[in-house]
């Protein structure tokens, strides 16, 4: 299975990010402590997030889910999008298509 979309991959990248910032404990995926996280400053926890949501697309790709820190992510091919779920309250939905 491979993920299906028409949106510039940069952009994506930025979206998902984003979304993937609000999942508590999200650093989890890099075997961080918070206060690991916490001595970062602003561009490198930039880089993190941006590898973190590089690899997740390429994770689900193959998985149509996958674990990110306390939430999750989930590839929804029949509407082309990625669903970030970072609480039961907050759930962002990331657009694969222009």
């Amino acid at each position: 299975m491979a993920i299906t979309y028409t949106r510039e991959y940069d952009h994506i990248l930025d979206d998902l990010s984003r979304a993937l910032s609000t999942v508590p404990q999200f650093y989890d995926a890099f075997e961080m402590e918070s206060d690991d996280w916490e001595s970062l400053d602003e561009e490198e926890r930039k880089i993190c997030l941006r590898t973190l949501a590089d690899d997740l697309f390429y994770v689900l790709a193959t998985e149509t889910t996958a674990e990110v820190g306390l939430g999750k992510a989930e590839y929804d091919s029949a509407h082309a999008v990625i669903k970030v779920t970072a609480s039961t309250q907050l759930v962002h939905v990331v657009s694969l298509r222009e």
